[in-house]
């Protein structure tokens, strides 16, 4: 529905990092909302033993979020950042 594309996902226990290349026409905020709901569907649905005590006061996800812009930066350099994050249990 955005014209996205995920380049790159990794992250920690307590948060996730992700690099999406995504049209300047699409507001960052309905993006990661959308990434956010669908994503709580998709893993409520695996019904993962441990998700929860993982649950943010029975949310999946934070309200919060960081999205920073990297124009301009090389793409390879951010994609190395990403991967060297620990990965998600």
């Amino acid at each position: 529905d955005f014209e996205s594309e995920l380049v790159e996902f990794d992250g920690e226990d307590d948060h996730v990092h992700l690099l999406v290349n995504y049209p300047p026409k699409v507001a960052v905020s309905k993006l990661v909302n959308s990434l956010k709901g669908i994503s709580s569907l998709m893993i409520r649905k695996k019904n993962y033993p441990n998700i929860r005590k993982k649950l943010w006061g029975g949310a999946l996800w934070s309200p919060s979020y960081f999205a920073g812009s990297c124009g301009g930066a090389p793409i390879a350099v951010i994609r190395k950042y990403i991967e060297q994050q620990q990965t998600p249990h």
